[in-house]
């Protein structure tokens, strides 16, 4: 007999219609999704505005989204119309990906050099922050305030993409991130280059506002458990803490970079 596109539930006394093929909820999420996506609309359309990238190599988006994407950067070849659940399963469980989500061309690498040690320039150096929203909001941070780059530490820093580039909400075009093998050999170069390193650290005794001069500096932030390493402290030029008055001595490192960032972007005479 064939089967009838509506049949009954014996059990529940229901009427049900299979869902059309390749849609029901029975399809998985591929295995070894990648982790290089960049997903929701700031990210991707700053992906898409950021002449250091090239063209992206693979671009998911719902019907409405690719109309979006035409009238603000012309036709892309790439782009694929799907709808949300199947670009949902190219990304990571429960990525909140809006319609759109994008496989980049790389962006060019960034070396220490190619940060100028000018008056009231800063620039942020991450130690062993590996948290991917921690990033991308540090990130949109240093962005807002001014920071000229961000140096991370290319083994224990997660990638400029994903949950990252998400909480970033188009950061990671617009500040070039210089990846280093080591953070205190790092220090050294942009110490020969004419930087000042400013280490945070909660058992400094001066504060960053007595400490900041003007001149170029680099923040340096170490993780919420651990702090900065004893090594690249000893690389900083001097140590300095954010004062607590409330009594409450721990804050997100997120949270703190975006008052140091905030600190170090006044001006001073």
């Amino acid at each position: 007999m064939a089967s009838h596109p509506e049949r009954n539930d014996a059990r529940k006394g229901r009427k049900f219609r299979p869902a059309p093929s390749g849609k029901g909820r029975g399809e998985r999420r591929p295995a070894g999704v990648a982790d290089d996506w960049i997903w929701g609309w700031h990210a991707v359309e700053a992906a898409l505005d950021n002449p250091r990238r090239g063209p992206p190599v693979r671009l998911l988006a719902t019907a409405e989204r690719a109309r979006q994407i035409e009238s603000r950067f012309g036709r892309q070849k790439a782009v694929e119309i799907a709808d949300a659940h199947h670009i949902g399963l190219s990304l990571p469980q429960g990525a909140v990906h809006q319609g759109v989500a994008m496989r980049p061309a790389p962006l060019d690498e960034v070396e220490l050099g190619d940060f100028e040690a000018r008056p009231g320039a800063v620039l942020l150096m991450l130690d062993q922050v590996t948290d991917p929203q921690n990033v991308g909001a540090i990130l949109r941070s240093a962005a807002a305030f001014g920071a000229v780059g961000v140096v991370l530490q290319d083994r224990h820093a997660p990638k400029l993409a994903g949950a990252l580039a998400k909480a970033a909400a188009g950061a990671v075009e617009k500040l070039p991130v210089a990846p280093v093998v080591n953070l205190s050999r790092a220090l050294d170069e942009l110490s020969d280059a004419g930087w000042r390193a400013v280490g945070l650290a909660g058992e400094a005794e001066r504060s960053l506002e007595q400490v900041l001069d003007g001149a170029p500096t680099v923040l340096v932030m170490g993780s919420e458990g651990e702090g900065l390493r004893r090594l690249v402290a000893e690389h900083c030029d001097e140590l300095a803490k954010i004062p607590m008055p409330g009594g409450f001595e721990s804050l997100n490192v997120s949270a703190a970079a975006a008052i140091a960032l905030y600190e170090a972007a006044r001006p001073r005479t």
